[in-house]
């Protein structure tokens, strides 16, 4: 009986030491001190708002072709006796292309020479040894000049922004990372009713011989050019509610060695090829987010990841 007694009388003993214990324990550091939880900030990437030029145009495609295509004919009916010439060489205006013999049974005639009627290379010869012809046949190809030309059409709804001498840059397959130059040097006066398209021709030169009758070309025709605009990334403007704005990097007031972001309302102009001009609302040089700003509103603090080079560079 003594035993259960002492043992009803220490439990409850243990268990007040076992509290006092535990407040002891959480006052060992003295009181609780209030700890700031940390701020959130937002990865994102910047770009710098730059200053420089901004052309709109509009991209097709079309066969490289010769400005001027010759076909020269003999002034006699006969037999080609021979063909003086082959495809690619170049010719000058009077070189003998072909010769023809106009004679008759039992009769016979002085050969006759068919000639070259521009300077230029030779692209075709229908003519052949042996064959007869008449006047009306064509015997030799001839494009005049070193100029060729770049045969495109175009949608009836662009027709209004075309006019001659609009400059034009030109890629070709056959020539990777060369841009060749030119200008619209024909428009023509109908629109094909079929395809709702008019056709148009862009001259340009052919320096060094490297194009070539019948290549396949992308073209741009330039339709506007603007100097000295401030541009910056496209994917940089965020559109919402019929708003337009951008994000521009600010030094954090609470933390001069952090950022946040700050909206800013712009007027865009054109954008092409990833850039986009803005005409109000930016200066060159101001960093403002190009990625990550979906989330952002103005004044978080952002984490600049990666400032990215400007897609006009």
């Amino acid at each position: 009986m003594k035993h259960t007694a002492l043992f009803a009388v220490s439990v409850p003993f243990l268990l007040v030491l076992s509290l006092a214990g535990c407040n002891r324990g959480g006052n060992a550091g003295g009181p609780a001190e209030d700890v700031e939880p940390p701020i959130p900030a937002f990865a994102v990437n910047t770009a710098l708002a730059e200053q420089g030029p901004i052309q709109d145009f509009i991209g097709l495609s079309g066969d490289v072709i010769a400005s001027s295509m010759v076909d020269a004919f003999s002034e006699v009916a006969g037999r080609v006796e021979r063909v003086h010439v082959s495809i690619g060489q170049q010719v000058v205006r009077g070189q003998t292309l072909v010769s023809i013999d106009p004679s008759r049974p039992g009769m016979e005639f002085r050969l006759g020479l068919v000639t070259a009627p521009v300077s230029g290379t030779v692209v075709a010869i229908p003519a052949q040894v042996g064959m007869t012809i008449s006047q009306a046949v064509p015997l030799v190809r001839v494009a005049g000049g070193n100029a060729l030309e770049v045969r495109l059409f175009v949608a009836e709804r662009f027709i209004s922004r075309m006019s001659m001498g609009l400059p034009a840059e030109i890629s070709l397959a056959a020539w990777p990372g060369d841009i060749f130059t030119g200008r619209i040097s024909e428009l023509s006066p109908t629109i094909d009713p079929v395809s709702r398209t008019m056709e148009i021709r862009v001259r340009t030169e052919n320096p060094g011989e490297r194009l070539k009758a019948g290549m396949f070309a992308n073209v741009r025709l330039i339709t506007e050019r603007r100097e000295n605009v401030v541009r910056i990334p496209a994917s940089a403007l965020v559109s919402r509610f019929g708003q337009q704005y951008v994000y521009v990097v600010d030094v954090d007031p609470r933390d001069g060695e952090q950022f946040v972001a700050r909206r800013r309302d712009v007027v865009p102009g054109i954008s092409v090829d990833g850039l986009l001009e803005i005409r109000e609302g930016l200066e060159p040089g101001e960093e403002i987010v190009a990625r990550g700003q979906s989330l952002l509103e103005d004044g978080v603090r952002i984490n600049i990841v990666e400032r990215l080079a400007s897609p006009g560079n």
